[in-house]
């Protein structure tokens, strides 16, 4: 399915001219055992609803931001640039 996303720099654009970068997780702190590395790497929530994500604008500004999105209708709610 095809839908719109904004890109923080560069305006709505199709989803087809980003790159997806996966949820947005919290880093592991200090230094993690391989239990909590693996589960920072590979595992994922992928819950049906909204959640924040990683987008790269590859044709375009080839910026990284966040998405806010509904993984079950693909609304995006927001976009915001990194820092």
């Amino acid at each position: 399915m095809s839908f719109l996303l904004t890109c923080p720099h560069c305006g709505v654009r199709e989803v087809t001219d980003f790159g997806y970068g996966g949820e947005v997780t919290k880093r592991p702190t200090g230094s993690p055992d391989r239990r909590e590395l693996n589960t920072y790497n590979y595992f994922r929530r992928n819950v049906a609803g909204v959640q924040r994500e990683w987008w790269y604008h590859r044709s375009g500004c080839r910026a990284w931001f966040i998405a806010e999105r509904d993984t079950t209708t693909n609304e995006v709610h927001k976009t915001e640039a990194v820092g």
